[in-house]
């Protein structure tokens, strides 16, 4: 029993070390702060030590992570309680951006169903039919958002240009 035990604390262990990076950039997507998504990311592996579901693959192990991931943080910003500071406000802190800021933060500015479409494809190498079952939905739905929040980064980068 104990040698059990070892086996999966060492599984998890590794498993933790393999997912963290991608788990954390889905959880800085929402949160936008380097503490909470550390608790969002730490919170998803909690939930993964406690699930007694079993997963097939190890790709299918990191769907349901960030799906979950995403769901802890879209938990943790429906109970904040605290008012975010805006960097708008303050133009004395704000640095000048290089081109891939801009891009991050058009990414982050997006609704959410349309933020993890386009995380699940261009940075996770999702296709959409797997995203459209990761996210539960239909394959034209995961083709539309794709499409608007490519559109919407196009027109936000414009204005910012």
């Amino acid at each position: 029993m104990q040698g059990e035990t070892l086996c999966v604390e060492l599984n998890l262990q590794r498993l933790y070390q393999e997912l963290l990076p991608a788990v954390y950039r889905v959880a800085y997507t929402y949160m936008k702060n380097t503490y909470d998504s550390e608790d969002a990311a730490q919170e998803a592996f909690i939930r993964l030590a406690r699930c007694s579901r079993s997963f097939q693959n190890e790709r299918e192990l990191k769907s349901w992570m960030l799906v979950t991931v995403s769901n802890v943080c879209k938990d943790m910003l429906r109970r904040r309680q605290r008012q975010d500071l805006n960097l708008d406000d303050y133009p004395e802190l704000s640095a000048p951006m290089d081109e891939k800021q801009e891009l991050l933060r058009a990414i982050l500015d997006l609704p959410d169903k349309y933020k993890s479409v386009i995380y699940l494809y261009y940075f996770e190498g999702y296709a959409v039919k797997e995203i459209a079952k990761v996210t539960r939905q239909t394959e034209g739905t995961v083709k539309s958002w794709l499409f608007r929040a490519r559109k919407l980064l196009k027109r936000s980068l414009k204005e910012e240009l």
